[in-house]
C-alpha cells in the first residue's frame, strides 16, 4: 500500500511539477532543514556546556576539566561503534568522496547521527567544531531528499551543495559564505541553474537561524579601528605568517592523525589515550575546551586577559611576554587536542579550530608587533588573522573573507580581510596543492576539481570502459584451433590466460596474418610461441587519469586490465574512453 501511495505521489509531481520548479522547492525545504538541524545541534552542545559550566567548574571544581573531554569521547566513541556502526569522522571529506565517487549518494543515517556524535564530544569539552558535521548533515538532506524524488545524480549533487550552503547560513548566519563555501571547498561550478537553488537554500537557512538566534552577527565588535592604508605591509605580513601557521596546522593534523590510526588499534585504547591527552591539554589551558567562540569574542575586543581564566599560569597574565608564551604554546597544541578528540573517537571538524587558531596567531603578531615599536590594532589583527589561517587551511580565500566579514559584521574590514587571505593562500599554494580537506582524496586519484578535464575523467569508472567481448585462448591452443577463433571473432586482439586466470600475454591479429593462411603450420606452432607481452597493465584500481597518462607514455590504443592478482577481466581502449568521456561531458555541461 505505502509504495502504491509513493509511486502516485510521484507520477502526480512528474505531471504537474516540472524538474526545475522541484529543485527550487527542494532547495528552500533542505536549507529550512539545516537550519533547524543547526540549531538543533548548538542548542544540544550548549545545553551540556550550560550543566558542566554552572554545576561542576562553576564550583571551583576545576578537575572536571580533566574528566568532562574524556566522558564526551567515551560518549560518542560509543555512540558510533555501537548504534551508527559507520565512519561519521571527516565531514567534508566524505561529501567530496561521495560526489566524486559514490554517485552524490550520502546515507541517511548522516541526517541525524553527526548532531548526536559531536554534540556529545564537543558540549563535554572536545577541542573541535560542529561546523563540519553540520555540513555533512545538511548535504545528506540534500542527498537523501533528491534520492526520494528519484532525481538524477546531476540534480543530487546539487542539492548537496544546497545542504551545505544552509548548514552554513544555519550554523554562522552567513548566507554569502554558505554559498561561497560550496563552490570553492565542495567545488561545485557556478552556473545559472545552479546559483538559485544555492541562494535560496542558504538565505532560507540563515533566515531561520536569526528567527531562534536574532539578526546580531555571531561575533559583536564592541570596539574596532578603521582601516589605515599605513598598515598595509604589516597585514601582508601577517597574511604571510597565517599562510605559514596554515601549514603547520595541514602537515601537523595529517602527521598526528595518521599516528593515531597507525599504533592505536583498540578502541579502549584510542579513548584512553585520546581521553587523557585532551583532559590535561584542556586543564593546563582551558581556552582549548570546546570550540573556543568565547576566547575569539575576547581576542577580536580587546580582553585577551580573560583568555587565562581557571588557568594555572594566570597570576603571571600581567607579563606581556607569558601571555605570547601562553598563546603561543595554546596555537602549538590546538592541533594535538583536535588530534585527541577526533582520533579518541570524537566527533567534528576543523572550522572551529582553524577559526580559533587564526584569532591567535593574529593577536599574538599584533601583541609582537607592539611590543618592537609598530603600532597595529590586536583586535583587528586577531579578527583578520581568522580568515587568514581559514583561507590558508581549506584553501578557500572568498570563504575565509565573507564567512569572517558576517560573522562580526566587519565589512569595513573587507580590504584587510582580502590582502590576508590572498597572503595565507598563495603561501600555503607553494608547499599544498590541496586542502586540508581534499588532500586524502586527491592522494587516490579520487577528487573532483574545477578542471573539466580531471574531474570528468575523476567520475568515469572502470566498469564504464571496460570491455569483455574479447575471445580468451590458452596459451597451449595449437595455431589452427587459434585461427578457427580469429574467424568466429570480430575483433584483432585475443589474450592468453592460463587455466588460473592469468594473464600471460596478447596475440595480435597483425602478428599471425602471414601464417594463419598455412595449413601445414596449424598443428606446429602454439599460442605461447606466437604471443606477445602487452605495452603495459591497467589495473583495475588505478583513477582514469593514471589510465590515460599510461595511454600517452606508450602510445597503444588498446591495453589488457588485470586485477592486483594479474587476473584478466578485459580490456579498455582510447576509443571507448574518449567515447564515455564525451557523454559525461554532455551530461554534466547541460544547464
Amino acid at each position: 500500500m505505502k509504495g502504491q501511495w509513493y509511486d502516485r505521489l510521484i507520477e502526480w509531481r512528474e505531471q504537474y511539477i516540472s524538474e526545475k520548479q522541484l529543485i527550487l522547492l527542494l532547495s528552500f525545504f533542505v536549507g529550512a532543514l539545516s537550519a533547524f538541524a543547526a540549531y538543533i545541534l548548538k542548542s544540544f552542545i550548549h545545553l551540556i556546556q550550560y550543566f558542566i559550566e554552572h554545576y561542576l567548574i562553576a564550583g571551583g571544581h576545576h578537575l572536571w576539566y580533566l574528566v568532562c573531554p574524556m566522558i564526551g569521547i567515551t560518549l560518542a566513541s560509543l555512540f558510533v561503534y555501537y548504534v551508527v556502526k559507520d565512519d561519521i569522522s571527516h565531514g567534508i571529506t566524505k561529501i567530496l568522496y561521495a560526489i566524486s565517487q559514490r554517485k552524490s549518494i550520502i546515507k541517511a543515517h548522516n541526517m541525524w547521527t553527526s548532531i548526536v556524535g559531536s554534540g556529545l564530544t564537543i558540549g563535554f569539552g572536545g577541542s573541535v567544531g560542529a561546523e563540519a558535521p553540520i555540513v555533512l548533515t545538511g548535504a545528506a538532506i540534500g542527498s537523501n531528499l533528491a534520492k526520494l524524488f528519484r532525481l538524477d545524480q546531476k540534480t543530487m549533487m546539487l542539492l548537496i551543495g544546497c545542504g551545505a550552503a544552509g548548514a552554513i547560513g544555519g550554523i554562522f548566519q552567513a548566507p554569502i559564505a554558505g554559498l561561497v563555501f560550496t563552490l570553492e571547498v565542495l567545488m561545485m561550478d557556478l552556473t545559472m541553474a545552479s546559483v538559485a537553488p544555492l541562494l535560496i537554500s542558504s538565505v532560507t537557512a540563515t533566515t531561520i537561524s536569526y528567527m531562534f538566534h536574532g539578526t546580531e552577527p555571531m561575533f559583536v565588535l564592541q570596539t574596532i579601528e578603521p582601516f589605515a592604508m599605513s598598515r598595509i605591509p604589516w597585514y601582508i605580513t601577517l597574511g604571510i605568517v597565517c599562510g605559514f601557521a596554515s601549514l603547520y596546522f595541514t602537515r601537523g593534523m595529517n602527521f598526528l592523525e595518521q599516528w593515531f590510526k597507525d599504533n592505536i588499534r583498540s578502541i579502549g585504547l584510542k579513548i584512553l589515550v585520546g581521553g587523557v591527552i585532551l583532559g590535561v591539554l584542556v586543564f593546563l589551558f582551558p581556552p582549548l575546551y570546546g570550540e573556543g567562540y568565547d576566547v575569539i569574542e575576547g581576542l577580536i575586543n580587546g580582553q585577551s586577559q580573560s583568555a587565562m581564566s581557571y588557568c594555572p599560569f594566570a597570576a603571571f597574565s600581567d607579563s606581556g611576554w607569558v601571555l605570547i608564551g601562553y598563546f603561543v604554546a595554546i596555537i602549538l597544541l590546538k592541533i594535538v587536542a583536535s588530534v585527541a578528540t577526533n582520533g579518541g573517537g570524537g566527533v567534528g571538524g576543523i572550522f572551529a579550530p582553524s577559526l580559533f587558531m587564526g584569532a591567535l596567531v593574529g593577536f599574538v603578531t599584533g601583541r609582537i608587533l607592539n611590543m618592537i615599536g609598530v603600532a597595529v590594532p590586536e583586535s583587528n589583527f586577531a579578527l583578520i588573522g581568522m580568515a587568514g589561517l581559514m583561507s590558508g587551511v581549506m584553501h578557500a580565500p572568498l570563504t575565509g573573507i565573507f564567512l569572517v566579514g558576517e560573522l562580526t559584521g566587519g565589512y569595513h574590514l573587507f580590504l584587510p580581510l582580502m590582502i590576508v587571505s590572498v597572503s595565507s593562500f598563495l603561501i600555503i599554494k607553494l608547499f599544498e596543492q590541496h586542502s586540508l580537506y581534499a588532500m586524502r582524496l586527491a592522494k587516490k586519484g579520487e577528487l573532483l576539481t574545477h578542471n573539466k578535464d580531471h574531474s570528468i575523467l575523476t567520475l568515469l569508472k572502470m566498469d564504464n570502459v571496460l570491455e569483455t567481448d574479447l575471445k580468451v585462448v590458452p596459451p597451449d591452443m595449437t595455431l589452427g584451433e587459434l585461427v578457427k577463433c580469429i574467424a568466429a571473432s570480430n575483433r584483432n586482439i585475443f589474450p592468453v590466460v592460463d587455466g588460473k586466470g592469468v594473464l600471460k600475454g596478447i596475440v595480435s591479429l597483425d602478428e599471425v596474418r602471414n601464417i594463419m593462411f598455412q595449413p601445414r603450420l596449424y598443428n606446429r606452432f602454439i599460442v605461447k610461441d606466437l604471443m606477445n607481452s602487452p605495452r603495459a597493465l591497467i589495473y583495475d584500481d588505478m583513477p582514469m587519469e593514471k589510465v590515460m597518462e599510461i595511454f600517452e607514455d606508450t602510445g597503444a590504443w588498446n591495453l589488457p586490465v588485470v586485477n592486483r592478482q594479474k587476473k584478466y577481466l578485459g580490456f579498455v581502449s582510447k576509443s571507448k574512453i574518449f567515447e564515455s568521456y564525451r557523454h559525461v561531458l554532455v551530461h554534466f555541461s547541460e544547464e
